[in-house]
């Protein structure tokens, strides 16, 4: 068994935990579920696939993983994170398990993993979203998950290489349910963007992934409300060349790029307008 422990955070994922879990086969003999409440059958797969389930009631994400961090009984130096539609492939699940078998210099404290986006059966790879860099393996004590409402993000102490191989990120909600969180995200997003701040935020800046991506969403946000949104499509949809992801691709760069981000500008809007009435 490789020395690492792994945390996935579950809320009704009956549809994708089997596969998260399954993509972890032979890799380790420590996966933590933490579920906040499911009522379908997340609970008994993950059972039946030898996980040790504790529950815990769900505040954002970053409170449930620092939660998770500070709390569970991790048998193992290192630590990986997924969500319930995330899972390994198998060039990553080698790759983990190749790095981890060796001793690893201590200035290393974790490493970012690069994210793969499954939609409605189709990988999308163009459009600026492949690859993303997402720090989710880490030595345990040297790793924490920024106190955000959105958008959070982990940073560990030390130096943070990446890994070559993704992980999965397996949309299989329905639409009505995704435009449903992505509303409730939208309403995070505008809460973040008015009431910044928070324990551990990782600034923008160059180097790191996600201080990089910060800035980028800073220069977005420099720009005129309403029309950023057509033009953050236009970069990822045409000069980006997400249009050669299909139809797939257009009903996620539609909704995930335009709409979600043109939600986020007018409940942004609403809300300052309604802070100025007497």
């Amino acid at each position: 068994m490789t020395p690492v422990s792994v945390i996935v955070l579950t809320f009704n994922s009956a549809a994708t935990i089997g596969a998260t879990l399954d993509s972890l086969a032979g890799l380790t003999d420590d996966v933590h579920v933490v579920d906040s409440g499911s009522t379908d059958e997340t609970r008994a797969i993950a059972a039946a696939r030898g996980a040790k389930i504790v529950e815990h009631p769900f505040e954002n994400y970053g409170a449930q993983r620092n939660w998770a961090i500070a709390n569970l009984p991790l048998a193992h130096e290192w630590q990986l994170h997924l969500d319930a539609d995330e899972r390994l492939s198998p060039g990553l699940k080698e790759e983990i398990e190749s790095i981890l078998s060796h001793r690893i210099h201590d200035a290393i404290g974790g490493f970012y993993i690069p994210r793969l986006v499954r939609f409605q059966g189709r990988m999308i790879r163009r459009g600026g979203m492949y690859p993303i860099y997402h720090m989710r393996l880490f030595r345990t004590g040297r790793g924490r998950c920024e106190a955000r409402k959105y958008d959070q993000h982990f940073q560990a102490d030390g130096q943070t290489p990446k890994l070559v191989h993704p992980m999965i990120d397996d949309i299989r909600l329905s639409l009505t349910e995704w435009t449903a969180r992505h509303n409730r995200w939208a309403d995070a997003e505008v809460d973040e963007i008015l009431n910044p701040g928070g324990e551990g935020v990782i600034g923008p800046g160059s180097g790191d992934p996600v201080a990089e991506k910060r800035r980028a969403r800073g220069l977005y946000y420099s720009a005129p409300m309403f029309l950023r949104a057509f033009a953050l499509f236009f970069y990822r949809y045409v000069l980006r060349r997400g249009f050669l992801d299909g139809k797939e691709g257009l009903i996620f760069y539609v909704l995930q790029t335009f709409w979600f981000r043109f939600l986020v500008d007018a409940k942004l809007h609403e809300r300052r307008k309604a802070a100025k009435k007497p």
